[in-house]
């Protein structure tokens, strides 16, 4: 798994430009960076008969880098993303993001939860934005009691930065087995960039109906 040569070169500036920054000052600042790529998402939690079989994820990105994806890998410039482009866009843009745990970072009753594969990636242009869609399993089995997950999304580097969708950020599918409370908030129990900030995270509680 690999990036391609401008994301390589583009993370190398910016992973040495940070500890330049850091080495010098010697301090962890708010302003040592920022994010270069940005996105929304929503999250859709899917149940099967047994309880939660895990997360569809919808990452709508920013025109910058929408337009350089476009620009790189619409070959024929038709607006579209064939499906042997979508393939090179998922190998050279996203399957990086498997050494980052996909930028999702789960705990399942407060004990975190490892992704370490994602099924039924692709990648589409939606009137020039880009729109990566994804499955993440994660398998948990309902009971009588509350289980309580928490997905936290974010890129480590902070060369992401991935915001909820306003409207409709998280979403339930095949969930009438269940009795389910979902919230999107602050997860206060993880601190990122050098404990300067919390992550928001899907807060998801579910257990067989009563």
């Amino acid at each position: 798994m690999h990036m391609n040569i401008r994301g390589q070169t583009i993370r190398r500036i910016f992973i040495n430009s940070l500890i330049c920054f850091l080495l010098v000052t010697g301090l962890p600042n708010t302003s040592f960076s920022h994010p270069h790529v940005f996105m929304t998402q929503q999250i859709t939690s899917v149940f099967d008969d047994k309880g939660l079989a895990g997360f569809k994820i919808r990452w709508e990105f920013g025109d910058m880098f929408s337009s350089m994806i476009t620009d790189d890998y619409d070959k024929n410039k038709n607006g579209f993303l064939e499906k042997e482009e979508a393939a090179v866009v998922k190998e050279e843009t996203f399957s990086y993001i498997s050494e980052y745990n996909y930028f999702i970072f789960i705990k399942i009753d407060g004990k975190p939860f490892e992704v370490k594969f994602i099924k039924n990636f692709s990648a589409v242009l939606n009137n020039g934005e880009l729109v990566y869609t994804f499955f993440v399993p994660c398998h948990v089995t309902a009971i009588s009691n509350f289980k309580q997950i928490i997905v936290a999304t974010y890129d480590p580097t902070y060369y992401s930065a991935i915001l909820f969708k306003k409207k409709d950020p998280a979403l339930n599918e095949n969930n009438e087995l269940f009795e389910v409370k979902t919230a999107v908030r602050e997860d206060k129990s993880t601190s990122i960039y050098f404990d300067m900030m919390n992550p928001w995270a899907l807060f998801l509680e579910f257990r067989i109906k009563q």
